[in-house]
């Protein structure tokens, strides 16, 4: 009989509750502890020998701090995906007791689903990473402030300054763009000085990911350029897969990795009808995004050149041949979609399911050859 306890854990910011799962069938509330090392421990040493505990708890803003808590406690611990816990339709009520023993019995019965942990160079270049998400997102909310600011008070560029936000742009605003009112003027200066920090902070943080890369493992640093030989994924696409993946050597095949990037189509089947809907959005958010930016690069004919043939400078000719079949077969199925009357949207984000399987598929072989390489050395 296995002397295994099953703990669950609903971790909050300051407080944690505890249920354990006993190998003979009972499942008990433990209370509530501090979300303190010291009050983990003293749970776990209750609790008996760490060899016959496995823990268990919901991903969320807490991180993984309680993950590596417990692995310097040697307890076995899982991180679990939120969205995939088993939930019984008639259950109405919610509390931090009711979570903690829902865990700790799903945990036993096997019907959890682990999510991946970085370590903690991934973890690193993943906050930094998503630091610049967040600042581009910032800059486009101050250049809509910026641009509806001045249509509301019917400020238009002249005719020799054709497109937005370039030099010309912010220049005829700075020196052209005046009110007679102090607070008109007082707000356009605040909204220019917003786009001006934005641009800099945008600048400050790219500088930063570049001596990230240059800092990173050996092994990352080589997936990271081998991803740049595909059109559309420069070095800020390449360094977020990684960041976002980790090691793709984890997915078996590519068709796992597009189920985890949330571009597989859903599915409501039963009997003999098959009925597939919409993409099931259930993956990664930061992944599905940049694979769908660079999926749209393959509407144009196949080519090497300029950047591209810059990044690919250095690489395996294995990886390049691979990259220059993902542009001939992408581009083709492009086409053919689009002829079939498909509507642009849906014809990319085929697309982009289509790349993560070229992607997996340079990143192992890089993988492989970097540890094959370590094990030489």
């Amino acid at each position: 009989m296995s002397k295994i306890r099953f703990i669950g854990l609903d971790v909050h910011a300051d407080t944690i509750a505890v249920a354990v799962a006993e190998p003979n069938g009972e499942v008990r509330s433990l209370g509530v502890i501090p979300n303190r090392l010291e009050s983990i421990r003293k749970t776990v040493a209750k609790l008996g020998p760490a060899e016959n505990l496995k823990a268990c708890y919901e991903a969320g803003p807490t991180g993984y701090v309680l993950y590596w808590q417990s692995a310097a406690l040697k307890v076995p611990c899982a991180v679990v995906a939120p969205s995939l816990i088993p939930v019984k339709p008639g259950e109405r009520v919610k509390t931090d007791r009711r979570d903690a023993l829902k865990l700790a019995r799903s945990y036993r019965a096997g019907d959890l689903t682990p999510v991946w942990v970085p370590d903690a160079d991934h973890e690193a270049l993943r906050d930094l990473v998503r630091a610049r998400e967040d600042a581009r997102q910032d800059q486009l909310r101050a250049r809509h402030r910026l641009n509806k600011f001045l249509l509301r008070h019917d400020r238009r560029p002249p005719a020799e300054v054709k497109k937005s936000w370039t030099l010309k742009y912010m220049t005829w605003i700075k020196e052209k763009v005046h009110f007679e009112q102090p607070a008109l003027e007082a707000t356009l200066l605040d909204y220019v000085h917003e786009v001006d920090h934005m641009a800099e902070r945008i600048r400050l943080l790219e500088k930063a990911l570049t001596a990230a890369i240059e800092k990173a493992p050996p092994e990352m640093r080589a997936v990271i350029a081998a991803l740049q030989a595909l059109r559309g994924v420069a070095q800020i696409t390449a360094v977020s897969v990684v960041a976002e993946l980790g090691s793709l050597s984890r997915f078996q095949s590519p068709r796992p990795l597009m189920g985890y990037s949330g571009l597989v189509s859903s599915e409501y089947s039963s009997g003999n009808r098959i009925r597939r809907g919409s993409i099931t959005k259930s993956g990664n958010p930061h992944l599905r995004r940049v694979i769908i930016e660079s999926a749209w690069s393959y509407q144009y004919r196949p080519w090497i050149g300029g950047a591209l043939l810059k990044r690919q400078q250095g690489l395996d000719q294995e990886i390049k041949d691979i990259a220059w079949k993902a542009q001939w077969r992408l581009h083709t199925r492009y086409k053919k979609l689009l002829d079939a009357g498909k509507k642009k949207p849906q014809i990319v984000t085929a697309i982009g399911r289509e790349l993560l399987g070229f992607i997996w598929a340079i990143a192992v072989r890089t993988e492989v050859k970097c540890k094959a390489e370590r094990k030489a050395a």
